[in-house]
């Protein structure tokens, strides 16, 4: 049975099971709160389902508690920094300020992150840059064990690599994308695992490559010791995508890219690559939001298809789901939930069920 709990407690007993882990209360707050506010926005793949596997990323040293970024170079528009290995949801905000102080003085700036650890929900940091009326593109790589098929192979070699658009429009929400380039996030099979779930045709291979619509695959080692892997989303234009995260996101940012053997560590590493622009330096402002607010509004004149109540533009789902979770609680299965209470005995709490 589903539990429900509302997201002002479960963001408290996330946070005391991070100072437990060695955060700080500010730190442990700010991961805690960025981890529910992923529940909030109908992505629970990257929600307090990972809090588990951050514990043991700490008690293993793969991830950095109370760790600040780093700046390698500041030359002006071009910033690259790295994240100690620190919780990405706070390395993550620390950088975005930085970038959007250049990109305020200069009318833009690229911005290399290398080695933070999973730094969450990427449209989080393009919502940080839309709230300032910047433009944010976010190329991310994965350093973790391989989940995802190159398209016309059979095993993981890469990570889920996001990619992320953040788009501000005057006078109306903005325009965020995010996404995995995987067909589905590795955090969604987990989740899926977890409930008991099979999943569509076309997202999975099994470990012996063949196609599979067991979840598993991707969450626990079968019978050979051995993983099956996702699929890259749009055939080979999203593998295509994928591999230029992996190249801007890990190889230019100097965070590096994947290529060994799978191994069993908890630790999730990220570099971002992160252009951001300020429209009112650009010189285009005014076309700009005359033709941003045009393009939305002529494709919301579409009559919807079947089985559309609407058309949308990407963020709205996200923010009608934060209503409705803040109002009704957030719905965690009970092997997640499980996984939770767990992994606060493992730094001495009992947690209330």
């Amino acid at each position: 049975m589903q539990k429900t709990i509302p997201a002002q407690v479960l963001r408290t007993q996330c946070a005391t099971i991070l100072i437990a882990s060695g955060s700080s209360e500010d730190e442990a707050r700010k991961v805690a709160d960025n981890l529910v506010m992923a529940n909030l926005s109908g992505h629970d793949s990257h929600g307090v389902g990972m809090l588990p596997r951050y514990v043991d990323a700490v008690l293993e040293g793969g991830l950095t508690p109370n760790a600040s970024v780093q700046t390698v170079l500041d030359a002006g528009a071009l910033l690259t920094l790295n994240g100690q290995r620190g919780y990405g949801q706070v390395i993550g905000e620390q950088a975005m300020a930085l970038g959007m102080a250049k990109a305020k003085a200069h009318g833009s700036c690229i911005m290399a992150l290398a080695e933070s650890h999973h730094l969450g929900r990427i449209g989080h940091f393009a919502e940080m840059a839309v709230a300032q009326g910047l433009v944010s593109i976010h190329f991310v790589n994965v350093m973790s064990r391989p989940v995802v098929a190159p398209w016309g192979g059979s095993d993981g070699r890469y990570g889920t690599n996001p990619c992320c658009i953040g788009i501000p429009l005057s006078d109306q929400p903005p325009f965020v994308l995010d996404f995995a380039t995987s067909r589905v996030a590795q955090g969604k099979m987990r989740v899926a695992h977890n409930q008991g779930q099979t999943v569509a045709p076309g997202l999975l291979l099994d470990e012996q490559g063949q196609p599979t619509t067991d979840p598993g695959v991707v969450v626990v080692p079968q019978a050979n010791g051995f993983f099956g892997a996702l699929m890259p989303f749009g055939e080979h234009k999203g593998y295509g995508l994928a591999v230029a995260c992996e190249l801007l996101g890990g190889a230019l940012t100097g965070g590096g890219t994947w290529h060994s053997p799978a191994n069993q560590r908890r630790a999730v590493l990220n570099s971002m690559l992160t252009v951001l622009i300020d429209p009112a330096r650009l010189g285009t402002q005014v076309a700009f939001q005359a033709e941003a607010l045009a393009f939305v509004d002529w494709l919301r004149q579409s009559p919807p298809a079947a089985g559309h109540a609407a058309v949308q533009i990407a963020g709205e789902p996200e923010r009608r789901a934060r209503l409705a979770r803040e109002r009704d609680g957030i719905e965690i299965d009970p092997s997640s939930w499980q996984e939770i209470v767990d992994a606060a005995a493992r730094v001495g709490l009992t947690l209330r069920q």
